[in-house]
């Protein structure tokens, strides 16, 4: 892990992620991540731009894609209930022999590297835990850590984004962080071809016939609103897949089971 010094203190800082993921989704909404994270003049800024929609429709992946397509170090930050400030920025340790060292966050880590920060699933985070980003996100692009007394600036190159759930919000995001939180980006449902190219993507040994039954599933299940991802898609089919080399079943016999084993029986009457 790297290490750095600031005013004294010294930092180790987390390491980058490195993903398996490719966007094969539409490239607008890539264009429009893009787009919000531009600067076309010295006195402008970046915007930190949020990603709504359904689990399981890609936010994450298009954020990740996004990061790779401007060549920067990726950093993740898995938001939760019980995030708190310090988790967000400097974190003190127990090192070698009882000394107190200090950890940053993989946002810090972002700010310090010129990194692109995706903080997963915002919406289930504190009011108090917003509130310590709150001048990261506007111009004054810094954060100030209580434990260390420490202000971290931003490098110029750190992008952030958040992206957010719409059905499984654990606390009300405050209004002055919703107006940080700039431009809103909706990932909806793909439409059916997008839909199969995703699966072929992250299914490759799998057979079209196989493929097309669960694009056909899902299409169903989209037109009824029902929240069926295609990431449900790829567990359907990799545990039909999965079950036909333990048993040498006939796969139009397991999809049926697949489906029941990972989205319950009210999901069987969108079979054929």
């Amino acid at each position: 892990m790297e290490r750095i010094t600031l005013d004294g203190i010294n930092l180790t800082l987390a390491n980058p992620i490195e993903l398996p993921l490719r966007w094969v989704g539409d490239e607008e909404l890539l264009k429009q991540l893009l787009a919000a994270w531009m600067v076309i003049d010295e006195r402008d800024i970046p915007f930190n731009p949020r990603l709504i929609g359904k689990p399981g429709v890609g936010k994450t992946t298009l954020a990740y894609a996004a990061a790779k397509r401007l060549e920067r170090k990726v950093y993740l930050f898995q938001a939760t209930m019980d995030t708190r400030p310090e988790d967000l920025i400097v974190t003190p340790v127990i090192g070698p022999e009882g000394s107190i060292q200090y950890a940053a966050s993989s946002l810090v880590s972002a700010m310090i590297s010129g990194g692109v920060l995706i903080l997963d699933e915002g919406n289930r985070m504190s009011e108090k835990a917003w509130a310590s980003l709150a001048p990261l996100l506007d111009d004054r692009r810094y954060v100030e850590s209580i434990i260390t007394g420490l202000r971290i600036t931003a490098h110029p190159d750190f992008r952030i984004v958040v992206t957010m759930n719409e059905d499984s919000s654990t606390f009300e995001v405050p209004e002055y962080i919703h107006s940080r939180l700039q431009p809103q980006l909706f990932i909806d449902f793909p439409e059916a071809d997008e839909e199969l190219a995703i699966l072929k993507e992250n299914l490759p040994f799998a057979g079209s016939s196989i493929l097309n039954y669960v694009v056909q599933f899902l299409q169903r299940g989209h037109a009824s609103d029902e929240p069926y991802s295609v990431r449900d898609g790829i567990n359907i089919a990799r545990y039909a897949l999965k079950m036909m080399a333990a048993t040498e079943k006939d796969p139009r016999e397991l999809l049926p089971l697949a489906v029941e084993r990972i989205l319950g029986e009210e999901a069987l009457r969108y079979l054929k």
